[in-house]
């Protein structure tokens, strides 16, 4: 559980997620750095939010298919060092476009840190306690988001960034030598070559599994980054008194994700089962939705924070879905799902915010991000029916 394998994931995670948020939160006061006029800053913002989930995406097929070639250790350094230099660089960016650039080659970096560190940590502990292994990943991983909002409540936007790529560097110098995968390392008999992206959808079985995946974890992308990024102007929309920022609402929110994450991990080993402690979180994420929209007129500032708090709570099931994904792919497949689908769920982001884009008009921001809600939690619901129990499955085989 301690082992310096289980600990550089963990780390690497913290990384990730604060270099992942800390965009979100510094998108206003760096914009306005840059000359771009404060209300051109959310239409830009977005178009940068969108380069760095496409980054994500294009890394997630990247780094995916090269875990499973080439090893996961080497491709977790790589990510880690990626992102790292990446963030350092964001600090002396001159303009918008180079900022959009940087925060693409940012998301490629990014993209390969759960995925793989889950895969790994899933093969190398031992299947009773596989589930506490993802926990301490998850739990020690979201806190990297309350500490960019915390650091960017203490220094300006540049100081965040060279902060955010100094730990990742710091990380990396410190040489933590990490156990590769026996399974890895196990020969295959599979006739489908590893890494192969594009065998996850030759068989529709397969594919169904791949697809299932993605939208049980979609909710908390919704939450992320519908309802908390875009916090401090959906707050005034619905009636929320006082004064929102996105830094408040993403600490708050995940202060309750790493809680959740913490709890999902435990109360599965608990139950032994995966789908059940899905299920619950499910459940209550959606009630927590349902007053979102409906009990914030007249809400002060501290409740509504309170509020992300329990939203946060709602969907810390995240890494639990990612590890329900790496116990249903073959070895020669497991990194290339794992890792491809946490940024396809990242990257849902874009249709996202483009219907957001076509429904605002007519539906108001509330309305039309309400509307997007209620098809994401449908599509979580069947995919949630259709999901197959993973607890305690061996990883030790290969997809045919």
């Amino acid at each position: 559980m301690f082992s310096p394998t289980v600990l550089v994931a963990a780390l690497g995670y913290f990384v990730d997620l604060y270099d992942l948020l800390l965009f979100r939160i510094v998108r206003q006061p760096s914009l306005v750095a840059l000359g771009v006029p404060a209300d051109k800053t959310l239409e830009i913002g977005f178009s940068l939010t969108n380069a760095q989930d496409i980054g994500l995406l294009v890394g997630g097929f990247l780094w995916g298919a090269l875990g499973d070639r080439r090893g996961r250790t080497g491709v977790l350094y790589a990510s880690i060092l990626m992102y790292s230099l990446a963030n350092i660089a964001n600090a002396f960016v001159p303009n918008v476009e180079l900022y959009l650039v940087l925060r693409f080659v940012a998301g490629v970096g990014l993209a390969g840190e759960l995925g793989v560190a889950i895969t790994l940590v899933s093969e190398v502990l031992p299947a009773r306690i596989r589930g506490y292994g993802t926990t301490m990943i998850a739990t020690i991983g979201v806190l990297g988001a309350v500490a960019a909002s915390t650091v960017t409540t203490l220094f300006d936007w540049q100081t965040a960034y060279l902060v955010g790529g100094g730990l990742g560097v710091l990380l990396l110098a410190l040489r933590i030598r990490m156990a590769e995968s026996a399974l890895f390392h196990a020969p295959s008999t599979s006739s489908v070559a590893r890494g192969n992206f594009f065998a996850l959808f030759s068989v529709p079985e397969r594919t169904g599994r791949y697809v299932a995946g993605v939208l049980l974890a979609v909710p908390t992308w919704y939450v992320i980054g519908m309802l908390i990024s875009t916090g401090d102007k959906l707050a005034p929309a619905l009636g929320v008194v006082g004064t929102v920022t996105t830094a408040d609402t993403i600490l708050w929110c995940y202060l309750g994700l790493s809680l959740g994450d913490l709890c999902s991990g435990v109360v599965s080993q608990a139950l032994s089962s995966r789908k059940k402690v899905i299920a619950l979180y499910y459940a209550f994420a959606t009630a927590m939705v349902v007053v979102f929209f409906t009990a914030t007129d007249g809400m002060s500032a501290k409740t509504f924070f309170g509020l992300c708090f329990l939203l946060g709570l709602g969907v810390g099931y995240w890494a639990m879905v990612m590890q329900m994904i790496a116990e249903l792919f073959g070895t020669n497949l497991r990194a290339t799902a794992t890792t491809s689908s946490a940024n396809v769920v990242r990257a849902t982001v874009i249709p996202m915010g483009m219907a957001l884009k076509a429904l605002s008009p007519s539906l108001g921001l509330p309305g039309a991000v309400m509307v997007i809600g209620v098809v994401v939690l449908v599509l979580a619901l069947g995919a949630l029916w259709w999901s197959k129990e993973t607890f305690g499955r061996s990883l030790a085989f290969d997809e045919q």
